[in-house]
């Protein structure tokens, strides 16, 4: 997972050094800020993912084939669609925060989010 944000970082012109005394957190405060936000929408994602696991289950009629073509295309689309929504909820989440929040800011954020994905799984359990 590291080394993809770091692919993704140079490419997008970070510095990806790390501090030599916590190899864990990146040298340049901006770096370490996107490395926390990445963390978080794979997390948030992952959750997402779980949920939606069940309704796609449910989408395939049952004489669909087991193996082939048309099993396999329901799950993509509905992978794709559960990607997209879970970055734009995210990209929402982050974009009313200012420069000036820091890394406190990120983790409200991410607060946010985890209290939003633990309600709408306690409504989708109610039902």
């Amino acid at each position: 997972m590291r080394n993809a944000f770091e692919a993704w970082a140079q490419r997008d012109g970070h510095i990806v050094r790390r501090r030599e005394d916590k190899p864990d957190e990146y040298l340049v405060f901006e770096t370490q800020r996107r490395w926390v936000i990445w963390q978080a929408a794979l997390a948030h994602g992952k959750t997402a993912a779980a949920t939606a696991k069940p309704a796609a289950a449910k989408a395939v009629p049952k004489d669909a084939p087991v193996e082939g073509v048309r099993a396999a295309a329901p799950a993509t689309s509905d992978e794709s669609a559960v990607r997209n929504r879970v970055l734009n909820e995210v990209l929402d989440a982050f974009s009313d925060l200012d420069d000036s929040a820091g890394i406190e800011g990120v983790l409200k954020v991410i607060q946010g989010l985890k209290k939003k994905q633990k309600a709408l799984a306690e409504d989708k359990s109610e039902n």
